[in-house]
């Protein structure tokens, strides 16, 4: 039994293959402006790599362009898709925080049907969220995938108060004119990040296990900071070999393949 999950976010998209609830093959990259294009790449790609053809597989799309993919058998909302990858990781877990590069979601998970009853979804504003990281880095002069660890090195974060992304941008440039530290700068755009998605997720009541997914739980300060404004631990999905990088951007995909196979 071979399903496919295809996850197509506003700014990646990831597909998986699974095979008896296995994780056989997965691609992630840049969702470009046509998405469906990507997503046949990707699949294609996969396919090709398992000596596999269309027949041979059930597909279920989820995420932001899950309506673009002509090649799906079926779709799933990304709030079912993300509380079914998660538990693959852990099957306790009662709440999920997922930051994308768009939006950003807090989901509660049932104790007995093991399935959404409540989320908030912050999808109107980049601030937050993955782009924001991304204009923010830019306004820094620092690589997006080192402005995490160059926030945990400082010692006195800065206060950014702007919760929109432009305004915020125009306020890192000015504290930067101002002769203060990158990365104290950097330690106050991932505090601004906790605390805005903190708040979020506490209006439903999140509370451990929460799992942290999404491309953005990757930057180890946004979980840093997370903690610090819940007051609790939370975890991030890991593969058990060397690709843990890339298991909090995935349980789009995984929830997504495991529902398919539900479905077969």
């Amino acid at each position: 039994m071979k399903t496919v999950g295809i996850d197509i976010g506003s700014l990646s998209t990831k597909i998986l293959l699974l095979e008896n609830n296995e994780i056989k093959n997965y691609k992630i990259a840049r969702s470009t402006h046509n998405f469906q294009k990507i997503g046949h790449q990707l699949f294609d790609q996969i396919m090709s790599e398992e000596n596999l053809h269309r027949k041979d597989v059930f597909i279920m799309s989820t995420g932001y362009g899950r309506h673009t993919i002509d090649i799906a058998d079926q779709k799933v909302t990304e709030i079912t898709a993300h509380a079914k990858g998660v538990l693959y990781f852990f099957p306790d877990a009662t709440s999920v925080i997922d930051i994308g590069g768009q939006d950003s979601k807090a989901i509660l998970i049932s104790s007995k049907t093991r399935s959404p009853i409540d989320f908030q979804m912050n999808d109107k504003c980049a601030a937050g969220t993955g782009r924001f990281l991304e204009v923010m880095a830019n306004a820094l002069e620092v690589p997006i995938e080192k402005l995490g660890d160059l926030a945990l090195r400082s010692k006195k974060p800065e206060s950014i108060s702007s919760t929109c992304t432009v305004f915020a941008e125009s306020e890192v440039i000015s504290l930067f004119a101002q002769g203060a530290k990158k990365e104290d700068i950097a330690a106050g755009i991932h505090k601004s990040i906790g605390r805005r998605v903190a708040s979020m997720a506490k209006r439903i009541g999140v509370k451990p296990q929460l799992i942290f997914c999404g491309g953005v739980a990757k930057n180890p300060a946004v979980k840093v900071f997370l903690e610090k404004e819940l007051e609790f631990k939370i975890e991030i999905p890991q593969f058990n070999n060397n690709n843990n990088m890339d298991a909090p951007q995935l349980t789009g995909a995984l929830g997504a393949a495991l529902i398919a196979r539900e479905k077969v």
